[in-house]
């Protein structure tokens, strides 16, 4: 390659990157498109991923799938069964789980037009979608599982979700609470999943319920889910929330 050459694919790399750089910039200065917790200097990490995330990925790019060839061992690690914990939903879980929750309603509510409950024979009803993952967890190790469930979003349209809303904040039977914006809501990816390996999802694992967000890390993907509650504000869900225990709110992967 010539001098000139080399030199005009050098600067066409730099002022690629600095194109991107500016559109993050200008992406963190536009008010409808940061995230929640911007403005809190512990959160600068939630800040940047979000906004390269959102300006250099498409909305809807999906996460690669793999075959089941690929499939691997799958650890349910720091799993706890929520029957057995000192919480005040234990009691629940555990009549739910001894009836094989077939009393177990996932509860939709907050900014929706219709609030309602689905049993799981209804969410097995609607329409499923099955994809082979990699799952990345927070303590430094991955595997690859297949789930099967309703997409997220299909949920939220048959609650009839109302145009001022912007996040979906899920909480667990374990007491745990989390949210996400409703981009990942509704990606094509992002769903509540009641099988694994083509079985009903296990207990180690979730079940009878849980969220899948595949594109970000795995403690996103909250297990025993109970609640979902339809937000036009940011709620960080109080002592029970992850962000309280030192968790970012957005980890993008």
């Amino acid at each position: 390659m010539s001098r000139d050459g080399l030199f005009t694919r050098r600067h066409a790399i730099v002022a690629g990157l600095a194109a991107a750089a500016g559109g993050v910039a200008a992406y963190l200065r536009a008010p409808r498109m940061l995230p929640p917790t911007y403005g809190n200097l512990l959160r600068m990490g939630d800040d940047l991923t979000y906004a390269a995330h959102r300006v250099l990925l498409p909305r809807q790019a999906l996460v690669k799938e793999y075959s089941v060839a690929d499939l691997s061992p799958f650890p349910a690690t720091g799993t706890y069964d929520p029957g057995l914990l000192d919480q005040p939903l234990a009691e629940t879980y555990r009549r739910l789980r001894a009836g094989g929750f077939a009393d177990w309603r996932l509860v939709v509510e907050g900014r929706v037009a219709r609030p309602r409950s689905f049993s799981l024979a209804e969410l097995k009803a609607l329409p499923a979608r099955t994809q082979i993952t990699r799952h990345t967890c927070e303590e430094g190790w991955s595997a690859i599982g297949q789930w099967t469930g309703v997409p997220l979003r299909t949920v939220l349209q048959a609650a009839g979700i109302l145009p001022t809303a912007r996040y979906v904040k899920y909480s667990a039977y374990d007491g745990w609470v989390d949210s996400i914006d409703l981009i990942d809501a509704f990606h094509p990816q992002t769903i509540l999943a009641y099988g694994m390996n083509a079985r009903d999802l296990p207990v180690p694992h979730g079940g009878p319920l849980r969220l899948r967000v595949e594109n970000q890390i795995g403690y996103k993907s909250m297990k025993f889910l109970a609640r979902l509650e339809v937000t036009d504000t940011w709620d960080d869900g109080g002592e029970e929330g992850n962000i309280q225990h030192g968790w970012a709110w957005y980890n993008g992967i």
